[in-house]
């Protein structure tokens, strides 16, 4: 609500024409919370309990907290979700979070981070000035034609990074993975592949990223082609899901670089070749191979696994089994980096908030800017990566070190040497 205005032209908490920039921000805010959560409603409105009841409901609203954004500070109350689901995998409550306005959220996004969430959301570059002009009060140079430099701009960065010399980075460690985002690729089969890296003192960058089709081993090939062309080194440990295109293309490209198979996908790939009753048991049973102490207990918890499932369940086992060098490569690296290397989620923990706001669109699009956009989020959340533990040990790795048991083994038939952090 709007604030008496005082002779001057001035009310309480500032300037006129501030307030009212504050309250269309407000109202718009607002407004958009209460569409995303109807429409996470009315999607769910099927779901109902043995009386009939809807199993999603509205629950009021959660208690007012203040925003900072561009117009200012604005007080917004989010509507309440009362989603009484229950998580099958976990047996927990499901909860609804807003894409909008998560509940850790006090200030909004900066603006080079804004653009491209609405550019993937489909809008054309003449809809970003009505769509933030309430946020920023006024167009502030925030033109169409503005806009469309800026896209260009980001194009053109896009480009440059995936062509930079590689040759003066070092990386011990890769992460590689095809994202699947419904964005405007040039094939409806596209995906985007990327490829992330730990550099000698422990940070995480992105190396590459380009669009390919299914993750087939040719575009795989042609991204790490590209990269060693530029100068890369073959990586000591490369991480990935099951997809046999990147590993083909890893043997052809980079053929001395170990392979590590991330668990979080084997664990479902697994999981799901049993009957729902099974599951709960065998996923324990999966943690106990890759939370063993070292690597000799990890292949005891194996056979265990193979042991109690074998018989009922072969084509499960055969699935751990068949894999289980590559499963089991992150033991011989230093115990610190166990935790990073042996899932994929690095990539998929950063791609995660851009798969939660992008949608299919239906109207023209250039795939070039589509895939600047992801680049411009990405390179956005990059700077919010923290380091590897113990970072110091990962130019050990590189230089040849022996690792047993998560230790430093300093000289041949000694045993292993506890590691400082």
């Amino acid at each position: 609500m709007l604030s008496v205005v005082n002779e001057d032209g001035t009310t309480p908490n500032g300037s006129l024409i501030d307030e009212i920039v504050r309250e269309g921000a407000r109202r718009m805010l607002a407004a958009a919370l209460e569409a995303e959560v109807n429409t996470y409603i009315a999607e769910l409105a099927d779901q109902r309990d043995g009386s009939g009841r809807r199993l999603v409901v509205r629950n009021g609203h959660h208690q007012a907290r203040s925003v900072t954004t561009a117009a200012g500070a604005v007080e917004v109350k989010a509507p309440r979700v009362n989603d009484k689901r229950i998580d099958e995998q976990t047996g927990e409550r499901k909860r609804f979070s807003s894409a909008i306005l998560p509940p850790w959220c006090r200030k909004s996004p900066k603006i080079s981070e804004v653009l491209p969430l609405l550019y993937l959301h489909g809008l054309s570059s003449g809809d970003f000035v009505p769509a933030l002009e309430q946020f920023l009060g006024s167009n502030a140079g925030l033109s169409s034609a503005t806009v469309t430099r800026l896209t260009a701009q980001w194009q053109a960065d896009h480009q440059a990074f995936g062509e930079r010399d590689l040759s003066a980075t070092d990386y011990a460690y890769v992460w590689a993975d095809g994202i699947h985002l419904r964005i405007r690729l040039a094939e409806a089969k596209s995906c985007v592949l990327v490829l992330m890296g730990v550099r000698a003192d422990g940070t995480k960058e992105l190396i590459a990223m380009a669009d390919g089709y299914r993750e087939s081993t040719e575009s795989w090939a042609n991204l790490l082609r590209d990269a060693a062309r530029r100068g890369m080194r073959a990586p000591v440990l490369a991480v990935g899901d099951g997809a046999l295109g990147f590993w083909k293309a890893l043997a052809e490209v980079f053929p001395e670089t170990r392979h590590q198979r991330c668990w979080v996908h084997k664990t479902a790939n697994a999981l799901d070749a049993l009957p729902k009753s099974a599951q709960p048991a065998a996923k324990r049973a999966i943690q106990e191979i890759y939370n063993a102490e070292d690597k000799d207990h990890a292949v005891k918890a194996v056979a265990t696994f193979a042991k109690q499932y074998g018989a009922k369940y072969p084509k499960v086992v055969k699935r751990i089994t068949d894999d289980e060098a590559e499963l089991l490569a992150f033991f011989d690296f230093p115990a610190e980096h166990w935790i990073h290397l042996r899932t994929t989620n690095p990539i998929e923990s950063t791609f995660a908030t851009v798969r939660l706001r992008t949608k299919v669109t239906k109207g023209a699009g250039s795939a070039a800017a589509a895939l600047a956009m992801v680049f411009k989020l990405v390179e956005s959340a990059q700077a919010r990566w923290r380091a590897v533990n113990a970072p110091h040990l990962v130019a050990l790795v590189r230089a040849g070190a022996r690792f047993e048991r998560g230790h430093l083994v300093e000289r041949p038939g000694e045993g292993p040497v506890p590691t400082a952090a």
